[in-house]
């Protein structure tokens, strides 16, 4: 109970931390809410999309990059967040510092996964506000597509975290962990079917995109906000949520054995 409660304190400290650095707030907080706004004024003039043979039904582009938008959010919250916080916090000295502290390994990570909770599920209720109010996105009706939301943010949130904890080892210092971590983050975004149609993407990338764990997250998203017609433009033409679900699980048990082998207080070359 006392580690904990450690836990939850430092999930409180971690959270002040994070709204107090302002190009943490704009790259992985704003960025996917910028985005939203970018894209659906842009392509507010270009019609809908989906729309019928005879013109009607379709939906604006807000609602269609709303679902990639919440999934990329996700992705930057755990991975990019949480791979360059720590990569800094062993550069300059303070994962060596606590290591000397009696704060138990579990209640670090318990605030570090406390802090992407509370600040994922703030950046999702923001683009599903903005979304809703200021573009006239409707919101699902059905319980169903609210408790796949539910779970696939869950899994999407905890595989993240644990990618981004075993991504930490990956940059040599604090100063080149951006540098590294970034690009591979924004790669996935353009290939996922966040910024393009995904099925518009050539089919070899496709698979490839299919191999990682965004692709999935932004399918599931899709299913819960787009209409059901949609599902038809989808790899197999259906939502295939079985698959997503398996593809997750296994990048989360992959990102657990990474992160157990790799994380240590200090790096042994250091």
């Amino acid at each position: 109970m006392n580690t904990i409660a450690l836990g939850v304190d430092r999930a409180r400290y971690e959270t002040k931390i994070y709204f107090r650095q302002g190009d943490t707030i704009f790259f992985t907080f704003l960025f996917p809410i910028v985005m939203l706004s970018i894209f659906s004024v842009a392509f507010s003039s270009a019609g809908k999309y989906g729309t019928n043979p005879d013109g009607s039904g379709g939906i604006t582009a807000a609602a269609f990059y709303l679902p990639g938008m919440i999934a990329a959010g996700i992705l930057l919250s755990g991975i990019q967040n949480l791979a360059v916080d720590i990569a800094m916090e062993r550069s300059d000295g303070t994962l060596k510092r606590l290591g000397g502290t009696p704060l138990p390994v579990v209640s670090y990570f318990i605030g570090k996964f406390g802090q992407v909770l509370v600040t994922s599920l703030l950046q999702i209720a923001l683009l599903i506000l903005i979304a809703h109010f200021a573009f006239g996105v409707a919101l699902p009706t059905e319980a169903a597509k609210w408790g796949t939301l539910a779970w696939v943010y869950l899994l999407g949130i905890t595989t993240s975290a644990v990618l981004g904890i075993a991504l930490s080892r990956v940059p040599r210092t604090g100063k080149s962990a951006t540098a590294v971590i970034i690009p591979i983050v924004l790669v996935l975004q353009f290939i996922s079917g966040v910024y393009l149609q995904f099925s518009l993407l050539p089919t070899w990338l496709q698979n490839i995109a299919s191999v990682f764990p965004l692709k999935w997250m932004a399918q599931g998203m899709r299913y819960v906000f787009l209409p059901d017609t949609f599902s038809k433009v989808e790899q197999g033409s259906t939502w295939n949520l079985g698959t997503i679900a398996l593809v997750l699980a296994i990048w989360l048990v992959g990102g657990l054995i990474a992160a157990r082998l790799t994380f240590r207080w200090i790096r042994k070359d250091s």
